[in-house]
């Protein structure tokens, strides 16, 4: 098996124990997750999200539960806010963001995060769009002597929709710079998330000129949430690879449903 990459919105851990369950049995090299939480360790077990009629239930220790999960794995958490979640009438500071495993036999051997929209909020979750950041990683594979950039994000969400708007474009601006600072131009090169856009973005014309291209619409899928999200514009989660990559095989995992996403599998040649 070659080096195997799930990407995939985690939700917050609120379908927790099915999602322990996958992540733990799934024998990914790396993890690229999205919204993942972690909170003060005086934090009951489950908090509420709320924004005005949305209520959410939170997994408090949620990263700390995944790395416990995931113990050849090393962690690395990129919040890209720390806001109030909510148990009854009590108030708990919470981070938010991303988060990556990497088996510990491949070594990191280069990274950077950064914001790719808005800046640190250390006191809430601000105004929508909220801001968002980017993770890129350099490891090596020894058994196949190359090296491979993996870049994770999730993108900013506007309650107006997916389509293009000026913080989108200036967005994709922001990846493909700091994607640039990692990736030296001439190796293997891996883009997944939430991207939160839709085929049609500007998004996939700038990072094409990087080489990339999207395996989920390339591959025809046209959906990516699962039964747990009952909205129409079922486009969201991307995988994007450079023409050096050999796909072993690309799967948009429709079972178990752990997430109101559902999970991007690659294998690497």
């Amino acid at each position: 098996m070659g080096l195997r990459i799930i990407s995939l919105n985690v939700w917050g851990g609120s379908i927790h124990a099915p999602l322990i369950t996958y992540l733990a049995g799934a024998e990914a090299d790396v993890f690229c997750l999205q919204e993942v939480v972690r909170s003060a360790a005086d934090a009951p077990e489950w908090l509420e999200y709320r924004d005005g009629n949305v209520v959410l239930p939170q997994r408090a220790h949620l990263y700390d539960e995944v790395a416990a999960a995931l113990p050849d794995h090393d962690g690395f958490f990129c919040p890209f806010a720390r806001g109030d979640l909510f148990h009854g009438g009590r108030v708990f500071t919470t981070e938010f963001g991303i988060a990556t495993f990497v088996r510990k036999s491949y070594p990191v051997i280069g990274q950077a995060v950064d914001f790719i929209h808005g800046r640190f909020s250390s006191d809430g979750w601000g105004e929508h769009p909220r801001s968002r950041n980017a993770h890129c990683i350099r490891l090596f594979d020894y058994t196949g002597g190359f090296s491979v950039t993996i870049v994770q994000l999730h993108g900013l969400r506007d309650p107006a929709g997916k389509g293009d708007i000026p913080a989108r474009h200036a967005q994709a601006d922001a990846l493909v710079e700091l994607i640039e600072r990692v990736w030296p131009g001439d190796e293997r090169l891996v883009v997944c998330g939430d991207f939160n856009v839709l085929p049609d973005s500007i998004t996939f014309e700038k990072l094409g000129r990087l080489g990339l291209n999207d395996l989920v619409t390339g591959k025809g899928f046209s959906d990516t949430r699962t039964s747990l999200y009952p909205k129409e514009g079922r486009f969201a989660d991307y995988m994007l690879v450079t023409p050096d990559i050999v796909v072993q095989r690309f799967e948009v995992v429709e079972q178990p449903e752990v997430s109101d996403h559902r999970a991007l599998l690659i294998e690497l040649a």
